[in-house]
């Protein structure tokens, strides 16, 4: 269809996936030097839609409007473009692909494209949009923009991502969000193991019963010394005084999810909204009888779940593998998920997903139920490979500002990596460079101080966005190749194990 127009942009590079025809207009992106636009091509010059912000060219017979990425003209394409909003992806198997820097989303397709997988394109947690100084609405319309390029019309999720607040569930519907993850974090006592039984009756007779609908004795009769059979074994009972250190443990998580669930619900009825749990930060792994009070609460107050993610045996460290075993990982993840299954069959929700390939294995061997991972910053290291194979100096000196900046920038994540364990930039060739995205030390350090680099806050700093977004741009095809081997590894151990 486009053969006939491609001499009217000889310079340009087509994006063919997305040549769209509709209602006698032609719709596609290009690449214009270092920028890409949408077009809008018709021989009529009266039909092409001037509400879209751009500069309206003629070439021979055909007028075209070349219009910009911006926050207006993505709101038009959605309106215009059903397939471009964010939808409910639902119990199925999906993958949440973050994406900081906002051009990774065709390669993320192009990955996803070759699974059963559902992707989920825009997924950001609010620390996130503060470190990387970017807005819930600008990740939304950096999918968009992805899905019109890739020709995807299959549909992708939105995962408004650790939500603590109203706000900052106000801010993910209102740009569009369909996932909503909330993160009860500051309502864990992870401390109870450490209260005396004067302090434990005390603090259970505390919790919020009101809110809970429950009184202190039924939670006893409910859960107290017994057994609960699933359909991969049963969890043995627990004691009063250990069902009680579950309760206050837990008891404010679940009327915090209730009540923002709650208020999701009122305040935006007719938006669509799936909801995540997640309990992963806490000090201790989730046990299957806390997995399962937990469900079983929710469930009873009308809490409708399309996932949880649980806090895992071994560690689940940023930007490397699994550390631990997996027998043991998988011999838990089947009894999780024989919870969930009892509780409407919700997926588990892997975070910290990126890099654990051996766990993708695991999980793909049982090809039973359905699983979320979820991965960002494994992303950032695909574009800093791509740094390190186009501009060596660059990556050079993003590395050494990373060191100077990983002190700070760890405490917010549990990682061993050391910067004292990367060799001195002195020692390195620029050959070498790229194998550093190899090596977990590295790794980490540039994984966890991504907000430094992008926010541009400090001096030496204030450039480094700038000249990352360029770069990548000018080696559009070798980014997009990484991104797409990284996440074909990935992707493939479900399907392979």
């Amino acid at each position: 269809m486009i053969e006939k127009y491609r001499e009217n942009f000889p310079d340009q590079r087509i994006y063919e996936e997305s040549v769209i025809e509709d209602a006698g207009l032609l719709y596609f992106m290009i690449r214009d030097q270092l920028e890409s636009f949408l077009i809008i091509m018709s021989e009529r010059k009266e039909s092409i839609d001037l509400s879209y912000e751009g500069e309206l060219n003629q070439l021979g017979s055909m007028y075209f409007l070349k219009c910009e990425k911006n926050q207006h003209n993505a709101g038009l394409l959605r309106d215009r473009f059903p397939f471009t909003k964010a939808v409910l992806i639902g119990k199925n198997n999906s993958f949440g692909l973050g994406d900081r820097l906002g051009n990774a989303g065709v390669a993320h397709l192009k990955s996803i494209c070759k699974t059963t997988f559902r992707p989920v394109l825009a997924q950001q947690s609010i620390r996130e949009l503060q470190r990387t100084n970017r807005t819930a609405q600008e990740v939304m319309d950096a999918a968009s923009w992805a899905v019109f390029q890739n020709g995807f019309k299959s549909g992708f999720g939105a995962d408004g991502d650790h939500l603590k607040t109203e706000e900052d569930i106000d801010l993910m519907a209102e740009a569009g969000y369909t996932m909503f993850t909330i993160d009860p974090s500051e309502f864990v006592v992870n401390h109870v193991m450490e209260l005396s039984g004067d302090e434990l009756q005390k603090e259970y007779s505390e919790l919020p019963w009101e809110t809970l609908s429950r009184t202190p004795d039924a939670i006893f009769e409910a859960y107290s010394d017994r057994d609960f059979l699933l359909s991969t074994g049963k969890i043995d009972g627990v004691s009063e005084i250990m069902l009680m250190r579950s309760m206050i443990k837990y008891g404010r998580v679940i009327t915090h999810t209730k009540k923002l669930s709650d208020y999701l619900k009122n305040r935006y009825p007719n938006h669509p909204a799936e909801l995540e749990l997640s309990v992963d930060e806490t000090d201790e792994p989730t046990t299957p009888f806390e997995h399962y009070l937990i469900a079983s609460e929710l469930d009873r107050l009308g809490v409708e779940l399309v996932s949880l993610a649980p806090r895992f045996c071994g560690d689940f460290e940023k930007g490397i593998d699994f550390k631990g075993d997996s027998e043991q990982f998988k011999r838990e993840y089947k009894l999780h998920l024989a919870i969930a299954e009892e509780f409407g069959g919700y997926k588990l929700s892997i975070h910290s997903g990126s890099d654990k390939f051996s766990v993708y294995k695991a999980i793909g061997s049982l090809n039973r139920g359905s699983v979320h991972v979820k991965t960002a910053g494994t992303s950032y290291l695909e574009a800093l490979r791509t740094i390190a194979e186009a501009d060596p100096k660059l990556f050079r000196e993003i590395l050494e500002y990373s060191k100077e900046r990983f002190k700070e920038d760890k405490k917010t994540y549990h990682i061993t990596g050391k910067p004292s364990d990367i060799p001195p930039d002195e020692k390195l060739s620029d050959d070498d460079l790229r194998d550093l995205l190899d090596d977990d030390h590295a790794r980490q350090v540039l994984h966890v101080t991504f907000g430094s680099i992008l926010n541009g806050r400090e001096p030496i700093s204030s450039g480094f966005k700038e000249r990352l977004m360029h770069c990548l741009t000018l080696h559009e095809e070798l980014y997009e190749k990484n991104l797409e081997s990284h996440f074909d590894k990935h992707l493939s151990p479900f399907s392979d194990a």
